[in-house]
């Protein structure tokens, strides 16, 4: 192994198209991707074994990975934006490749009850990660996000993605409209979670392909996301309790979706 005897200025430099992943999940399985690429593993030296033989195993599941580097916490640390909990592992990873939301519709072609998740406004990269998280659970196609308002895929929202991001594409696109309508030509009916809606996503007939859209929490949906939506329908809570928050609204209405077709 590489003792990564490197100063902190050298790790600190801004490497253009590539970002430190970090935490154990989302590390493993960007390791395991075999489209990404994968330029240097930092491994605490006090790793467990079985941190370290997962790492291990990763890397050879994937030919061309570099060997991990050695350094203690601090340092590995140091790498990272102030606060991030790395667990003791972080890999600096060029991005994937886009995916459009014409290349959602080509790989659902054939599938009779997809779902694509697509976000409203969602700024924040632990919520949007959190959201993607719930989508490889419960297996939708694809989150959707306005490419204006959406965070960037850093280590953040990978790490609270724990993993999903190398499993679930995210589509960011210029007109959210458009990329609903898009949905629409293609079989899928759009469901806006509105907290006024009339009725609740138990009480709609949700089979086939469905479009599950959700807006940012406190303004919710914009007027021309609604007004694209085939329907708008309610995740119920208590009465005067506060809404819930968008990744959970979202892990939610996953939940309701895959229920009612089971």
């Amino acid at each position: 192994m590489r003792d990564g005897r490197r100063t902190i200025a050298a790790d600190h430099e801004s490497i253009k198209g590539r970002d430190w992943i970090y935490g154990t999940h989302a590390v493993l399985a960007a390791l395991a991707n075999p489209d990404r690429s994968c330029l240097r593993i930092a491994l605490a030296e006090k790793a467990s074994e079985a941190m370290e033989s997962q790492i291990m195993e990763a890397c050879r599941s994937v030919s061309g990975r570099p060997d991990p580097e050695r350094m203690d916490r601090d340092r590995i640390a140091a790498l990272l934006p102030p606060g991030a909990v790395h667990q003791g592992v972080a890999l600096l990873a060029s991005p994937l490749e886009d995916t459009a939301i014409e290349d959602v519709v080509r790989e659902t072609k054939e599938i009779a009850q997809a779902c694509v998740v697509v976000l409203d406004q969602a700024t924040d990269p632990r919520n949007v990660g959190a959201v993607m998280r719930s989508a490889a659970a419960f297996g939708a196609s694809a989150v959707v996000v306005q490419d204006r308002h959406a965070p960037p895929v850093t280590g953040a929202l990978s790490k609270a993605a724990s993993g999903a991001v190398e499993w679930v594409p995210l589509v960011r696109t210029v007109n959210l409209a458009r990329a609903i309508a898009i949905l629409k030509e293609a079989g899928f009916w759009a469901v806006g979670l509105d907290g006024g809606a009339e009725r609740t996503l138990a009480q709609a007939d949700l089979s086939g392909r469905v479009a599950l859209v959700l807006g940012a929490e406190g303004s919710g949906l914009r007027r021309l996301t609604r007004d694209t939506c085939d329907e708008l329908l309610k995740v119920p809570v208590a009465v005067g309790s506060d809404s819930l928050n968008l990744s959970n609204a979202a892990a939610v209405a996953l939940y309701e979706l895959n229920r009612t077709r089971t």
